[in-house]
């Protein structure tokens, strides 16, 4: 699916871009995601999403695990917002 023309829904199923890596830095204390000319550094939310993010969970998925390991609600429209931009970035990719 081209990027131009995708739109993150609760069915998609996203996962990390082709060229990306994602791994924790504990000198960092942060996800960081690697590509060959560099780093990005992510924040916590950014990270626990990523991180989810495995080519087999659905963005629905991802959602409800995040509001059941953080006690939280009402997560979906940050979850697919920051999606977006990852999936604008290249960093995710959807199936």
């Amino acid at each position: 699916m081209s990027t131009a023309a995708a739109s993150v829904s609760a069915a998609s199923v996203p996962s990390i871009g082709r060229g990306f890596r994602l791994q924790f830095e504990p000198v960092q204390d942060a996800h960081v995601l690697l590509y060959p000319e560099g780093m990005v550094t992510l924040n916590r939310s950014a990270g626990e999403i990523l991180a989810r993010c495995d080519g087999s969970a659905t963005v629905a998925d991802i959602v409800a695990d995040l509001e059941r390991s953080f006690d939280a609600q009402g997560l979906d429209d940050e979850v697919r917002a920051f999606l977006e931009i990852a999936l604008a970035q290249r960093w995710v990719a959807l199936a």
